[in-house]
């Protein structure tokens, strides 16, 4: 009997483990206080990885005396989501393969993302083209850095590309010139190559519409992405890497705004105070530069943020004053209000620290992130003009009073940020201003 027993409790505790692997919390999954947009949309989601090659570039970091006019063929590979048709008894389920540490400091490591989306799989084109979605990470970072959003944007209509920019991800993070002169060219460059992709035999054939583009950037993202709508870059920038960044220059002949990017999402964009690199109030921009944009934005920051600082984000962010724009702040977390979760097992503190925020669950940064760019690129970017209620809002979070009638409909009283369960719409900021 004991035997029984014994192999009763076992294929119990086996069975509750192969449930508790299906049920494993995947990058992006909404939690129970996630707010209404969050949720992943109607579309099954594919990814596909491919390699895209920038000819003859500025070689930056093997320009010298004996070679002043260096240049490499600049390889970058993307994964790209898109909505996709998947059979019925495969189901959305990846891994990707990526790195987490640092080359240069010699910890780069093989780290493994679960992800929800079908490798390869058929595309739909039944609602195409989609609008495209270039999606920029950090210094250093990777393509992986941000899957919640990209799968989550796929599933919403959109394709979806994010960029391994070379000499900057965590697998072969390089000096940070190269991060400087090419974060703003490959994300051109990128868009440049998804709208070839749509014109030739492929799984992107007729899905996307590149004149229909938004940017999301974090950090060095946001700083290239900035560059791309129209913020010239100022002088100061030249000190650091002499006359090859010229044509990005405010003022340069033949500089302006990318026309296809249409909306940008800002996480923490970097430039706007050099205080970590030596140069305290020193900004890569002069601020009438920022008054150059004209296409929506939204700009999303901590507000103990120690890396690009939050005031200086808010002054580019007050300086953009002739555009659409909207600042969501998480108060009291620092820069990392953009990446998926780190991981749990066998990291080490400082691969943890680089995705985390003390003070918030990232889980719940990467939910509110999904509910707020759902709203403001299916408004700017789908024409959804029904999300603009959305992000029209209080703006101190805790000021919003959650009224509802004895039938459970909202009064006249209610003015809680739509979309947020009650009492769960805390610890947040959202600033408006147009034009």
């Amino acid at each position: 009997m004991r035997k029984l027993f014994v192999l009763g409790m076992l294929l119990f505790v086996l069975t509750g483990a192969a449930a508790a692997q299906e049920q494993e919390f995947v990058f992006g999954d909404a939690l129970p206080d996630a707010p209404e947009l969050a949720a992943r949309g109607t579309y099954a989601v594919g990814v596909t990885t491919l390699t895209l090659t920038n000819p003859d570039q500025i070689d930056i970091l093997n320009l010298s005396e004996a070679n002043p006019s260096a240049t490499y063929d600049r390889v970058l590979t993307v994964d790209v989501w898109y909505p996709a048709v998947i059979p019925a008894d495969a189901g959305e389920r990846t891994v990707y393969e990526g790195t987490i540490g640092r080359a240069d400091q010699g910890t780069a490591r093989p780290y493994e993302i679960a992800g929800r989306a079908f490798r390869d799989a058929l595309p739909n084109a039944e609602d195409a083209p989609y609008p495209l979605v270039v999606v920029s990470h950090g210094y250093p970072g990777s393509r992986y850095m941000m899957t919640y959003l990209t799968e989550n944007l796929a599933s919403k209509g959109y394709v979806v590309v994010a960029i391994d920019h070379t000499e900057s991800t965590y697998a072969d993070v390089s000096a940070f010139g190269s991060t400087l002169l090419n974060r703003a060219t490959d994300q051109i460059f990128v868009i440049d190559e998804m709208a070839r992709l749509n014109g030739e035999d492929g799984v992107l054939n007729g899905m996307l519409d590149a004149d229909n583009t938004a940017l999301i950037g974090y950090s060095m993202g946001g700083y290239g992405a900035l560059n791309v709508i129209g913020a010239g870059y100022g002088e100061v920038l030249s000190g650091f890497l002499g006359p090859v960044v010229a044509p990005r220059l405010a003022g340069a002949d033949g500089y302006a705004a990318d026309p296809r990017v249409k909306a940008a999402v800002l996480f923490a964009p970097w430039g706007g105070d050099l205080t970590a690199a030596g140069a305290p109030g020193v900004s890569l921009w002069a601020d009438e530069a920022f008054a150059n944009i004209s296409v929506p934005t939204l700009w999303i920051a901590g507000s103990l943020d120690d890396v690009a600082y939050y005031d200086a984000i808010v002054n580019m962010f007050e300086n953009a004053f002739n555009s659409e724009r909207a600042l969501l702040t998480y108060v009291n977390a620092l820069h990392n209000v953009a990446p998926n979760p780190p991981a749990l097992d066998g990291v080490t503190f400082g691969e943890y620290e680089s995705a985390s925020e003390p003070a918030w669950d990232v889980r719940r940064i990467n939910n509110i992130n999904q509910h707020f760019i759902t709203a403001f690129l299916g408004l700017h970017l789908q024409g959804q003009s029904e999300l603009r209620e959305y992000l029209d809002l209080v703006e101190n979070s805790a000021d919003g009073v959650y009224a509802v009638d004895d039938a459970g409909a909202f009064t006249d009283q209610h003015t809680y940020w739509l979309g947020f369960q009650n009492r769960t719409a805390v610890g947040l900021e959202y600033r408006t201003d147009s034009p």
